[in-house]
């Protein structure tokens, strides 16, 4: 393994393997691997249970109060494919992952793979150094998004998405805008556009103004170009930190790697 990607990692993790060949395997594609099982396909299903257990006790400690089925709905959507993706960009691991040739042209990894990489790192640290080490890694990641979860339930955040990209891509903070209401006051339903400085992105309605701006935010998204698929099955697509391209693995030869609402008045 390439002693800058195991230095990036442990940077990254701020912990110093034990055992470097965990950092291989934990970024290593089943496109690259001789085996499956030399791919970090394992490694995944490992740090899924371990990032649920320690999402999971986090929630019951913070709320001692929310039933199970609020804590359900608030895990579900943190340990979801879509946020341990944005962990995973957020971190800067999706660089270091090693793929096949037959990723090179793609301009993105797959959500699902990039959210594969997060698990796998989680669990190489579990193996390496125990759940404490493992755990207060993925909390860094995880905590930031967990009031605002619990404030949305179950409603994929697309404000808090859009707040990333925009970060990410070093554009100004996305400002939202009420600019139609319409219904009596116990049915009112509002228009809301969003705006990244100059660019005004189209407007969506919604029943309340929260839903309204969820459906700007992933107007927007979809816009930019950093979302695709209907609100109940999108595909964020990240941004690299320039800003410029989405991010892209490593690409190396097996030889050398060691909903936009509808306007009320028309329904």
């Amino acid at each position: 393994m390439d002693d800058r990607v195991r230095e990036a990692v442990e940077r990254i993790v701020d912990h110093h393997f034990a055992d470097p060949t965990l950092i291989q395997r934990a970024l290593t594609h089943a496109s690259l691997a001789d085996r499956r099982s030399e791919s970090n396909e394992r490694m995944e299903f490992l740090g899924d249970s371990v990032l649920g257990f320690v999402v999971c006790e986090h929630l019951y400690r913070r709320y001692p109060n929310s039933d199970e089925g609020d804590l359900t709905k608030i895990k579900s959507y943190l340990v979801s494919r879509l946020m341990c993706a944005s962990y995973a960009h957020e971190a800067g691991l999706v660089g270091l992952l090693a793929v096949g040739k037959g990723f090179g042209g793609q301009p993105t990894l797959p959500q699902s793979v990039a959210a594969a990489v997060f698990e796998s790192i989680i669990a190489a640290l579990y193996l390496d150094g125990g759940l404490e080490l493992a755990g207060r890694f993925l909390l860094r990641f995880v905590d930031p998004h967990v009031e605002s979860t619990e404030r949305m339930g179950h409603q994929m955040n697309f404000k808090s998405v859009l707040q990333q990209v925009a970060q990410t891509r070093q554009l100004e903070a996305a400002v939202y805008a009420v600019v139609d209401e319409r219904g009596p006051d116990h049915a009112k339903s509002f228009e809301v556009a969003v705006s990244i400085g100059t660019q005004r992105f189209p407007a969506c309605w919604g029943g309340s103004k929260k839903i309204a701006e969820q459906a700007a935010a992933l107007a927007a998204l979809r816009a930019l170009g950093n979302a695709e698929g209907e609100e109940s099955d999108v595909t964020i697509r990240w941004p690299g930190a320039s800003g410029a391209q989405p991010d892209a693995a490593r690409t190396s030869s097996p030889a050398t790697a060691s909903g936009e609402s509808a306007d009320p008045s028309t329904t």
